[in-house]
């Protein structure tokens, strides 16, 4: 399994069936959640080789699958799960997780942010920092936080490919630019 994918069509069609079968509560988004994490967590890379393998039969596949995962996650994800391994799409396992967990963000109006000081801040320093993006940019923040040291001081915030960088090495680099 990467660990950079690129999230294809194929992957959003798939995200969108589980979207669809969370709009139904057959099970819930938060079933379906839980059962995709447990999924995921459990994918050893020798399972997902099996699940890919052209060579192994998929009713062989379905029966491995099955055998895991059967009384762990819901009925209806085990057969999602079915419908991919027949249709040979395993390989897009992680991507499809990845689009229907952006899509349940986008549902949910949730925007993960990158943010990176140069010390640990304190929750409260946090909170103040989360509420104002979260009024800048009208969305719930899921902040994912990050030390840096070698920013100095200040922050730097990524939201989706626009970076706010407000670090004291970017304005010290910027001002030794200007002194030249």
């Amino acid at each position: 399994m990467d660990k950079i994918t690129k999230i294809t069509k194929i992957s959003k069609n798939y995200a969108h069936a589980l979207i669809d079968l969370g709009y139904a509560k057959t099970p819930d988004f938060e079933k379906i959640s839980e059962d995709l994490n447990i999924v995921k967590s459990s994918m050893t890379p020798e399972l997902y080789d099996v699940l890919v393998s052209p060579t192994i039969a998929d009713d062989k596949k379905v029966l491995v699958f099955s055998d895991v995962f059967s009384g762990k996650i819901d009925e209806n994800i085990l057969k999602f799960f079915t419908i991919i391994i027949k249709k040979s799409r395993f390989n897009e396992f992680e991507n499809i997780i990845n689009a229907y967990f952006d899509e349940l963000d986008l549902i949910n109006n949730i925007k993960n942010v990158e943010i990176t000081s140069a010390v640990e801040l304190e929750e409260s320093q946090k909170s103040e920092i989360v509420e104002k993006l979260q009024n800048k940019i009208k969305k719930n923040v899921k902040p994912l936080w990050n030390v840096n040291e070698s920013i100095i001081a200040g922050l730097v915030i990524k939201i989706d490919d626009d970076v706010i960088d407000l670090s004291v090495d970017t304005k010290l680099k910027s001002l030794s630019k200007n002194i030249r």
